[in-house]
């Protein structure tokens, strides 16, 4: 259900938004009235869905300085924090030290450079909304994706203490746990660890863009006033607690 002009007068920043969730995410605020940026790495997927209300900056998320310069230029009233990797599927013990840092440098630390430039932004606005996408695995941690998992964790206790000290600002940061939803992540992944993911969730399916989409939209939305340093599962009733 599209709510027209929910987001008239607002400018979004998604990364990771030329593909996956970061790009139904754009196309769902885009459609409800709103000015979105995307921010990728892939050129020639950032101008394939740009539009009328949708923008794109070529920007490598990992470089803090790029982040900070990028986001004073473009100022925000809505982050949305969608890029991540999976890496590669092994034990920890297996786990390469490279593949470790890469992961948690794209699904970790991009988040808090986003968030460490976005959040001063907002408050002198006194209004702002940031959604930072963490991952079921970040609760429960999945086997063979230390990584990953430890990584999603930690976007979760960013945004819980992202959340409390921006408490009375009028700008609201919260997380979203989604279980697996097929996108093109899943080419990073090996079918075994694809098949364990799906046996977790009580539904036995997958998520879906449009699905995540709705809920980022809601919390990034004017209505979501009350809620801050909060995780909002979509996990096909996996999650537990």
């Amino acid at each position: 259900m599209i709510f027209e002009n929910r987001f008239k007068g607002r400018k979004a920043i998604i990364t990771g938004g030329a593909a996956g969730l970061g790009a139904g995410v754009a196309q769902r605020i885009a459609a409800e009235g709103g000015l979105v940026e995307i921010w990728d790495i892939d050129q020639a997927a950032i101008e394939a869905m740009a539009g009328d209300s949708i923008t794109g900056r070529r920007i490598d998320v990992t470089n803090a300085d790029a982040v900070a310069i990028a986001m004073a230029e473009a100022e925000p009233d809505i982050l949305v924090c969608s890029a991540g990797i999976t890496g590669p599927n092994m034990p920890t013990w297996d786990y390469g030290i490279d593949d470790w840092h890469k992961v948690h440098d794209l699904n970790l630390n991009a988040i808090f450079y986003c968030c460490k430039a976005a959040a001063p932004i907002m408050v002198e606005k006194g209004y702002g909304r940031i959604v930072n996408i963490a991952s079921i695995a970040g609760k429960e941690g999945n086997p063979n994706a230390p990584a990953y998992s430890s990584s999603k964790a930690a976007v979760i206790g960013l945004t819980k203490s992202l959340g409390k000290e921006l408490a009375q600002t009028g700008v609201v940061a919260n997380a979203i746990a989604p279980a697996a939803v097929k996108t093109a992540i899943f080419d990073q992944m090996t079918p075994e660890h694809i098949a364990f993911m799906r046996s977790k969730v009580p539904m036995d399916r997958f998520g879906t863009v449009e699905e995540i989409a709705g809920i980022v939209c809601y919390l990034v939305s004017d209505e979501a006033s009350f809620s801050t340093g909060a995780v909002f599962d979509n996990s096909g009733g996996r999650a537990t607690y």
